[in-house]
């Protein structure tokens, strides 16, 4: 392993051993009721799929988040005091500051370095294309570690993985993203940080015209001992996008994504031989319009196929491969449908499909709306 950069000497603290408490355990439910499906009216001519905007995330295309990057890094021994905020906001060309915990944990004695962050103030301070992952703001808010991607491919951290911190809680690695701070391995919410005791206010971002902020008047600010460090460009390096092929944990790993909807019904509905890919769209259009409203429902379905939680527990798929079960991610949500359907005789067609699609959600009416969308799908795309 290649040595730490010098910054990590102001981050090492020692873990708190705190219990927590086991969630409890999800009960599958078959015949739960979710929200009426939205009234579709069918018209002469289908929208061609492929036509329609690119798969999207969760998260993704709702109000934006204008981001803000941090151009200087500060770490310090001790708390940075109020009265040092003010001043660091008043030195010129800084036009914003925030102050956030850090420490460094030790995975079976390996240091690695986390910044402890409230996600609602934390995220306008990432690169866009993080700000717009929703997989990283669910993972923080379920008080999980987001891993920087090259810390993540350093470390052999594997997605979906629990690690034990010595002496300490386990932390399960849920999301991993590039976050472009030097020596920063990863990010958890403020509340684990003080599980996991790390120290309270001592790193401090920057935003400002790049290259313009003084380091060496936030150094002078900061007193004796303080470190300063520029936080590039590089730092936001875009994320890979839909469609792309992309290495996310071990750099073995491969993430296969579609870049259409209509490429991922398709790719979906190979899970259940004898499917027809038309029945996924079907849902999809009527659950969420192809992820545009993905939820959650006043009953608790969540995402582009708006699933009981429960039910996701059970049939929920890794679509990807990228190491994770994202019931919010259309990846894993289409072919979790296209599982779940099968599961229920889809496959066999007829009256099977029928009670299949019924299992999906308990209604002869919107059994009957979905078989409609689907067979204009299939009329559209003969």
């Amino acid at each position: 392993m290649s040595a730490l950069p010098s910054v990590r000497g102001f981050l090492i603290v020692t873990a708190v051993v705190v219990s927590v408490g086991a969630a409890g355990a999800f009960a599958l439910v078959l015949n739960e009721q979710k929200d009426p499906p939205p009234a579709v009216t069918l018209k002469s001519e289908t929208p061609r799929l492929e036509a329609m905007a690119p798969v999207r995330r969760f998260g993704q295309g709702g109000p934006g988040v204008t981001v803000t990057p941090p151009r200087l890094l500060a770490i310090t021994p001790g708390t940075v005091p109020k009265g040092t905020r003010y001043k660091l906001a008043a030195l010129k060309h800084v036009q914003k500051v925030i102050v956030v915990d850090a420490g460094s944990v030790k995975v079976a004695g390996t240091a690695v370095n986390l910044l402890a962050v409230e996600p609602a103030e934390y995220r306008s301070w990432t690169p866009q294309a993080v700000a717009d992952q929703p997989e990283v703001w669910s993972a923080l808010a379920r008080g999980e570690l987001v891993a920087d991607t090259a810390a993540a491919r350093r470390f052999g951290m594997v997605l979906g993985a629990s690690y034990q911190i010595d002496g300490g809680p386990r932390l399960r690695v849920a999301a991993s993203a590039t976050l472009g701070l030097p020596g920063v391995d990863g990010i958890v919410s403020a509340e684990v940080g003080r599980r996991l005791g790390l120290l309270p206010g001592v790193a401090v971002l920057l935003h400002g015209k790049e290259g313009k902020i003084s380091a060496a008047g936030v150094r002078r600010l900061l007193g004796k001992g303080g470190q300063v460090l520029a936080v590039g460009a590089r730092g936001a390096a875009a994320q890979p996008r839909a469609g792309d092929q992309q290495a996310a944990g071990p750099p073995e790993k491969q993430v296969v994504r579609q870049g259409s909807y209509l490429e991922l019904y398709k790719a979906a509905a190979t899970r259940c031989p004898g499917l027809s890919w038309t029945v996924l769209a079907a849902i999809g259009q009527v659950e969420s319009s192809h992820g545009r409203n993905n939820g959650p429902s006043s009953a608790g379905a969540l995402g582009p196929m708006q699933f009981m939680p429960a039910t996701w527990k059970a049939y929920g798929v890794d679509g990807d491969g990228d190491g994770r079960k994202d019931i919010w991610s259309p990846y894993d949500a289409v072919p979790g449908a296209a599982n779940y359907l099968c599961a229920n005789g889809a496959g066999q067609g007829g009256q099977k499909l029928r009670k299949a699609v019924w299992f999906y959600n308990h209604s002869w009416d919107y059994v009957n709306k979905v078989l409609s969308l689907s067979d204009a799908y299939a009329r559209a795309y003969a």
